[in-house]
């Protein structure tokens, strides 16, 4: 079913945020609704907080909720599976839905996608709990130029990623990663910088450069060490910028993500931009990266939140 967007964040006064969740990314979801909570509360918003591992979803109806702030990081949240629920409900909420959310989520399915439309992303693998081989891993490496990354293929937040150059090293991974998912993506190791960039409706905000002295930009990275350095505005030319937010424009349209979130991207040796995910659901925390785009967009954390509503799909 087609989804208009709101107009104008007046037409919304009570909102529910919803954060935390059974998933992996449980901590990050908290923090995140926690400061969306906040955002909302400064731009004038009626904000109630809403642990969906503590309560039932269908709560919000009795606490007539006019939209939900989706800050629900990972499975559950980010798959498609909240925004089903709250369309059954007939309760508006901010992000993609059902299709895009679920398609963005799971990043063997959008690489797919990107190969198939011609949008450039590494080469990958996929390999399956159900019928795993490990006479096989040899020549994935051959095939993949004997060094990948390994990713579940439905976790965000670097969790359950490793990289493996080895067939005992991949080995390792695989059974690590099949802890999280019975279908997992190996992809070819990229060594080059790492960049993301925001999607605010069909507009790119600018540029991050992602620099970490670890090998490449895992969970520590993220939310743990503090030798991580970003960089917005960012080292590329004014060309170069183009080119990656037209294709992160491109990728985004490409899952069926809607109303705002933010597209990974790297560089290869020879300069070539390769697509890594879609995230419909990113970190939102004052110094998550969406954030760090917007302030040099001129849209501080409150204005973002609000512009974020604005962008919200009702039923």
């Amino acid at each position: 079913m087609s989804q208009p967007i709101l107009t104008s964040s007046a037409q919304i006064k009570k909102i529910a945020v919803i954060y935390g969740g059974n998933s992996a990314e449980r901590e990050v979801s908290l923090n995140s609704g926690k400061a969306i909570a906040k955002g909302l509360t400064s731009a004038g918003f009626d904000v109630v907080l809403f642990d969906t591992k503590e309560l039932e979803l269908s709560i919000l109806k009795s606490e007539n909720i006019e939209l939900v702030f989706i800050a629900l990081h990972g499975r559950g949240g980010e798959d498609g599976c909240v925004q089903g629920a709250l369309e059954y409900l007939g309760i508006p909420y901010t992000g993609s839905g059902v299709l895009g959310s679920a398609l963005s989520m799971d990043k063997i399915r959008s690489k797919q996608i990107f190969k198939a439309l011609n949008l450039p992303t590494a080469p990958f693998v996929i390999v399956r709990k159900d019928n795993f081989d490990h006479t096989v891993l040899s020549g994935v490496l051959n095939e993949l130029n004997g060094k990948v990354m390994v990713k579940p293929a439905n976790e965000g937040s670097s969790i359950g990623m490793a990289v493996a150059d080895s067939v005992e090293q991949l080995a390792d991974a695989l059974t690590e990663a099949f802890c999280f998912d019975d279908e997992v993506l190996v992809e070819a190791w990229i060594n080059g910088p790492e960049y993301t960039v925001t999607i605010l409706g069909t507009e790119a905000l600018p540029v991050v450069h992602m620099e970490t002295p670890r090998e490449f930009y895992d969970y520590e990275a993220k939310y743990q060490s503090t030798t991580t350095r970003y960089h917005c505005p960012c080292h590329l030319s004014i060309q170069e910028t183009k080119e990656i937010q037209s294709l992160a424009l491109a990728a985004f349209k490409a899952t069926g993500a809607t109303g705002w979130g933010r597209v990974d991207v790297m560089r290869n040796q020879q300069g070539q931009w390769q697509l890594l995910e879609v995230n419909t659901v990113p970190g939102m925390t004052e110094t998550s990266l969406v954030p760090k785009a917007a302030k040099v967009h001129g849209l501080d954390f409150s204005q973002l939140v609000t512009r974020i509503v604005e962008l919200s799909r009702i039923n």
